[in-house]
């Protein structure tokens, strides 16, 4: 539900989840609030009570957007509505997984001030937020939701494993990558990406993994120390073969 259904259409009709479209692995329908407004001018917005600057999405083209909408829903679905808001619990890998497995996402996209309080009061389901900044509207961000619930919908992925090491989505983040050529300007690809040794190379990116998370990321760590312990056996031999020369 949006005041700005091209944009939607525009950004995820493309690539991965455009194919995902295609393909009828997942649907996408946009419902512009404006065609079920009663005012002349087809009008949404109003000043809110109690003064201040802005304008706040009304009820009344709202309500009846999800009443048409929630008629095409299909009778024992799983839904869940979602309005976008800087106001809900932050967007996560494990929330777009949670959001995965309902049938029916519906997400209602504010602009302006936000919307009336009544509709979050009756329609609203969670309040989702991707982070701790303003943005003009509530589409983009949902965009990014659905986006990155969409890729955990089986199919739309190649394999489960296109998403299962990457980063944040695995627990921490993500090794670097390298393609052809083997050297370009000067620089060169890791030998031990081309050694063909994948035991080697397992260990490689799990040691680049874990270096670059504690870098950036530190508090991945501390929720996963799981990965370091990974790291301490060989830790323990570099140790031991160090003392034996000594």
């Amino acid at each position: 539900m949006t005041l700005f259904p091209e944009l939607i259409k525009n950004v995820l009709g493309e690539s991965i989840i455009g194919r995902a479209q295609k393909e009828g692995l997942i649907s996408l329908r946009c419902y512009n609030i404006r065609d079920w407004s009663e005012d002349k001018h087809r009008k949404t917005d109003d000043t809110p009570f109690g003064g201040g600057m802005g304008m706040v999405m009304t009820c009344q083209p709202i309500f009846d957007c999800f009443d048409a909408l929630h008629r095409e829903i299909p009778e024992g679905s799983r839904s869940r509505v979602i309005y976008m808001s800087p106001k809900g619990r932050h967007f996560t890998h494990d929330v777009a997984r949670e959001l995965s497995a309902y049938d029916d996402l519906i997400f209602l996209c504010g602009h302006y001030e936000g919307v009336d309080q009544r509709v979050i009061d009756e329609l609203v389901d969670d309040e989702i937020s991707i982070g701790d900044y303003v943005v003009t509207g509530g589409e983009i961000p949902a965009c990014i939701v659905i986006d990155a619930t969409s890729r955990l919908i089986d199919g739309v992925l190649a394999s489960e494993e296109c998403h299962m090491d990457e980063s944040v989505a695995s627990g921490i983040l993500e090794y670097p990558q390298y393609t052809k050529p083997r050297s370009f300007r000067g620089l060169d690809v890791p030998e031990v990406l081309l050694s063909g040794d994948h035991k080697k190379i397992a260990r490689w990116r799990l040691e680049q993994a874990v270096a670059i998370t504690k870098e950036r990321r530190p508090d991945l760590l501390l929720m996963h120390p799981e990965f370091e312990e990974l790291l301490k056996p060989r830790e323990k031999k570099r140790r031991k073969k160090t003392e034996d020369k000594q």
